[in-house]
């Protein structure tokens, strides 16, 4: 995975530095499901510091190599992107479900949210679609 996390950051003009893999590694672990910013400051312990998580998700995002998922509560989670993302540029149109029972917040990558057309003048920048339910876990 180490070399995975390199190349990710590599790719990105990114410097390999100890939060950099750390977060990138959480990411990677956990198979499509969604971090909140709070579940990466618990699992990188006290090694990092609020400020240095908060700067990295925002740095990741700013890259395409996150993207953010509102949540009901009005907070923000985040997912890997896919590697057609970059900076500016997401092009995770899936759908995010939220389990009502867990709160997990699992990317669908093959539920695609559908083409909107907007009246003219209007220019989409971010599709978001966010589906509340119990998840087959707590099913």
């Amino acid at each position: 995975m180490d070399a995975q996390i390199d190349n990710i950051l590599k790719r990105n003009q990114l410097s390999v530095t100890g939060s950099r893999k750390r977060i990138l590694e959480l990411f990677l672990s956990s198979k499509g499901g969604a971090l909140a910013h709070g579940d990466i400051e618990k699992k990188t312990g006290e090694k990092f510091d609020r400020v240095t998580v908060y700067r990295t998700l925002q740095t990741f995002l700013e890259k395409g190599i996150i993207h953010s998922i509102p949540t009901v509560d009005n907070s923000v989670r985040y997912a890997m992107c896919k590697e057609t993302c970059a900076g500016g540029h997401h092009h995770d149109n899936h759908v995010h479900f939220v389990c009502s029972a867990c709160g997990t917040t699992t990317c669908l990558e093959t539920v695609l949210i559908p083409e909107v057309k907007l009246p003219e003048g209007f220019q989409p920048e971010e599709f978001q679609m966010v589906v509340t339910g119990v998840c087959r876990e707590c099913h």
